[in-house]
């Protein structure tokens, strides 16, 4: 019989950044953001060093290569503003609104600006994105969180971020115009809100320590110039 990990509560030394996807440019108020900052306040009080963005504010070009200005683009902050803090986390969580049920737009361009690093490589030879955790955040008055979770986290853990379980939290009221997210005290006592915060936000700090003190994950059988020179003594296919 297997045992879980023993507890830890304190991730002093772990970074985190949270991408809020909202279409909202400050200083309007932005519900999502509402939300996330309940995870924000979680992890920084398990001494976790958290930075917020708020892609609405910041000239993000679109497109998928990793400096747009080299692509015909006029401004791009991503290259300076945002990579250097995605580079740097150990944990990266995307915050976005449901809009015709499917995540905001500018949400899909961070996901497409990130894409654009996933050919770039750690020192093992791996996925730049491993040994980072990922989970997402969303709120509506729409149903389809389970619906915009798993677009979000597939993305992720395709360029090779690591998903920890229950890694996505979300609210929504009534479907039809009506209140969002922290609109009259909306949603803040919401028992499975809360709760799937609460979940998400210790197992990104769960996983993310875990990989941090094992040195990152395993290289056997992923590191791209290894495979492209022996297979790991795999067979290779015929390719007739």
């Amino acid at each position: 019989m297997t045992t879980a990990p023993s507890s830890r509560s304190d991730y002093t030394g772990l970074r985190a950044v949270f991408i809020n996807c909202t279409l909202k440019r400050s200083p309007e108020p932005s519900h999502t953001e509402r939300l996330m900052r309940n995870a924000v306040a979680i992890m920084e009080s398990a001494g976790v060093e958290v930075d917020f963005l708020r892609v609405a504010d910041h000239d993000v070009a679109f497109g998928i290569y990793p400096d747009m200005r080299e692509h015909g683009a006029d401004q791009d902050a991503w290259p300076e503003m945002f990579w250097p803090k995605v580079a740097a986390a150990d944990i990266v969580v995307l915050g976005t609104p449901i809009w015709l049920g499917e995540e905001s737009s500018l949400c899909r361009t961070v996901i497409e600006r990130l894409y654009a690093h996933s050919g770039q490589l750690n020192d093992a030879g791996q996925s730049i994105f491993y040994g980072k955790t990922g989970g997402a955040i969303v709120t509506g008055n729409e149903d389809g969180i389970k619906h915009v979770s798993m677009t979000v986290l597939y993305a992720l853990q395709h360029i090779g971020f690591s998903i920890p379980p229950q890694a996505d939290c979300g609210w929504i009221g009534e479907a039809g115009p009506g209140p969002s997210y922290g609109d009259d005290g909306a949603g803040f006592d919401n028992a499975f809100t809360r709760r799937n915060t609460i979940i998400m936000t210790w197992n990104l700090m769960h996983l993310a320590g875990l990989l941090k003190a094992s040195g990152g994950f395993p290289t056997h059988g992923n590191q791209r110039p290894k495979l492209d020179d022996n297979w790991f003594g795999h067979p290779k296919l015929d390719s007739k």
